[in-house]
């Protein structure tokens, strides 16, 4: 796990925006997309369409809408950040 994963996934306990993202780990906006596309190709983040808990978006939808998603850690993200 990089250094940049392992920030996303520490603010990533909690439901977050794109935008509360990039302003919780100060990263650019092509990097953050970048480790946000990586780890949901490992499985280690859900991204959803809404607050509600609306079916999350999938790989395909992630290309052209990241911005507008919400994010969480799976499971497995969690358990890849606790023992890292």
């Amino acid at each position: 796990m990089s250094e940049q994963e392992y920030r996303v996934l520490d603010e990533l306990y909690f439901l977050q925006s794109y935008q509360e993202l990039r302003e919780l780990t100060e990263m650019g906006a092509d990097e953050l997309r970048e480790v946000l596309e990586t780890l949901l190709r490992k499985g280690w983040i859900k991204c959803m369409r809404s607050r509600e808990g609306e079916e999350p978006a999938n790989l395909d939808e992630f290309s052209g809408n990241y911005q507008a998603f919400l994010y969480l850690a799976t499971k497995a993200g969690l358990l890849a950040h606790n023992t890292r």
